[in-house]
C-alpha cells in the first residue's frame, strides 16, 4: 500500500511538472531581481513596478518554449521597453522590445538576439524582426509572447491575431530564464505571468528566409577581438600583427550576415575583429563585391588596404540608422591564383556585423 501511495504521488507530480500552468509573480515577491532604478506603485488602478533605466529578472524560472505576458504603460518619450527571453546570463539571451518614439513607423518594435550583452537592431530589421504598431500612451496595454523553438509571436491587446511574427530567432533554443527592462525611459509593468508549454500553439504559418543569393560568402574565418587602435592609419597589414591572430570559423546566416557578436563583448580593447575569406581567381582581375558592415571598416587585399568606410549610428544625419544592407560596392584587384580578403570590422553599438556577395562569381571559386 505504501508503494502504490508512493508511486501515484511520483506519476502525480511528474505529470504536474510536465505540463506547468501559467504563474503569477506579483512584483513584490522576493523572486524578482531588480537593477537599476525601481519603484512599487499603484498605476491606473494595477499594483505595479515602475522601471527607470533598469531590469527586473526571474532567476529561478526556466523557460525554453512557452508563454510570457504582461501589462505595460509608457510615455511617448523616446526609449525602448520590452522583455528579456531564454536568458543565459545577463548579457546573452532573446529580446523583445516596444520603440514609444516609433509609434506607427516601420520599427515600432523589434526582436533582436543579444550576444556578450550587444543586441543587434542594425543587422536585424523589416520583416520577421521590426514592424509598424500605434501604442496607446500611458494606458495599459496587455502583451503576449508566445516562444516555440525558433518563433516567436507577439499580441499585444488583440489576443487573437499576433501583430509581429518574428519566424526565425537566431540564437539556439535553449532553457533560459526570464525578464523585462527599460532602456533611456521609464515604464510601468504589472500582471506579469509565464508558462512553460513543450509545443504552444502557433497562429501563424511556418515561413523562413530565402536562401543566400549565388556568390554570397558563407563562410568566414574570424579572429578574436582586439583595439581598432591597433591598425590606425595603417595601409598594409604586418606580419607580426598577422601571426598575432586567433582564428575561428562562422557561417554567414541566410541574408548573407555573419554577427560577429558572437566572438566578444564590446569595449574600447576589444571593439575590431578581422573577418576573411580565400578567393582563388583563373586569372589576374578586378572583381566587383558588394558589401555591408556594421559599424565601421577597412578592406584589405592581400595585406594592402583597398577601402575604409563608415556607417555609425547617427553619422550621416540624426536620422541615420546605420543599418546593414549591401549598399556599397568595391572593386578587389585580385591576382592569379590565391588571394585573401580582410574585413577589419569596428562596432560602436547596435549590431557588429559583416556580409559580401560577388556580383558574379564567374573565373573566381571561393574557399568555403
Amino acid at each position: 500500500m505504501k508503494f502504490s501511495a508512493l508511486l501515484n504521488l511520483f506519476i502525480f507530480a511528474t505529470t504536474f511538472a510536465g505540463a506547468q500552468s501559467a504563474q503569477t509573480v506579483p512584483f513584490s515577491s522576493d523572486r524578482w531581481e531588480f537593477s537599476g532604478e525601481h519603484t512599487l506603485e499603484e498605476y491606473k488602478g494595477q499594483s505595479s513596478v515602475k522601471l527607470n533605466n533598469g531590469r527586473a529578472y526571474l532567476p529561478d524560472v526556466s523557460l525554453e518554449n512557452g508563454i510570457i505576458e504582461y501589462d505595460v504603460a509608457f510615455t511617448s518619450d523616446r526609449g525602448f521597453v520590452g522583455a528579456m527571453l531564454r536568458i543565459q546570463d545577463q548579457k546573452n539571451y532573446e529580446e523583445y522590445y516596444m520603440r514609444a518614439h516609433q509609434s506607427g513607423n516601420p520599427d515600432a518594435m523589434q526582436y533582436t538576439p543579444v550576444y556578450n550583452g550587444n543586441a543587434g537592431w542594425q543587422l536585424y530589421y523589416g520583416e520577421g524582426y521590426g514592424i509598424p504598431h500605434r501604442y496607446r500612451f500611458q494606458e495599459w496595454m496587455h502583451v503576449k509572447l508566445v516562444i516555440a523553438d525558433r518563433q516567436m509571436e507577439v499580441y499585444v491587446d488583440n489576443m487573437n491575431v499576433p501583430v509581429l511574427h518574428a519566424f526565425e530567432l537566431k540564437r539556439e533554443p535553449a532553457t533560459g530564464f526570464v525578464g523585462i527592462y527599460t532602456f533611456i525611459k521609464d515604464a510601468y509593468f504589472a500582471n506579469f505571468t509565464y508558462q512553460s508549454v513543450e509545443n504552444p500553439t502557433m497562429k501563424s504559418a511556418p515561413k523562413s528566409f530565402p536562401a543566400a543569393e549565388e556568390g554570397t560568402v558563407t563562410q568566414w574565418e574570424v579572429s578574436n577581438a582586439f583595439s581598432s587602435k591597433q591598425l590606425e592609419d595603417q595601409t598594409e597589414l604586418s606580419k607580426e600583427f598577422r601571426n598575432g591572430l586567433n582564428w575561428q570559423t562562422l557561417e554567414s546566416e541566410s541574408s548573407g550576415t555573419v554577427n560577429l557578436s558572437q566572438v566578444s563583448a564590446v569595449a574600447e580593447e576589444t571593439n575590431t575583429i578581422i573577418a576573411k575569406f580565400a578567393v582563388d581567381s583563373d586569372q589576374k582581375q578586378i572583381k566587383p563585391l558588394h558589401i555591408g558592415y556594421s559599424d565601421a571598416v577597412t578592406v584589405f587585399v592581400n595585406g594592402r588596404a583597398i577601402y575604409g568606410g563608415q556607417r555609425n549610428f547617427r553619422s550621416r544625419d540624426y536620422r541615420y540608422l546605420g543599418t546593414i544592407g549591401y549598399f556599397d560596392t568595391i572593386y578587389l584587384p585580385l591576382n592569379k591564383g590565391d588571394n585573401e580578403i580582410w574585413f577589419a570590422v569596428t562596432e560602436r553599438m547596435g549590431g557588429w556585423g559583416v556580409r559580401a556577395r560577388f556580383a558574379t562569381s564567374e573565373n573566381i571559386s571561393l574557399a568555403q
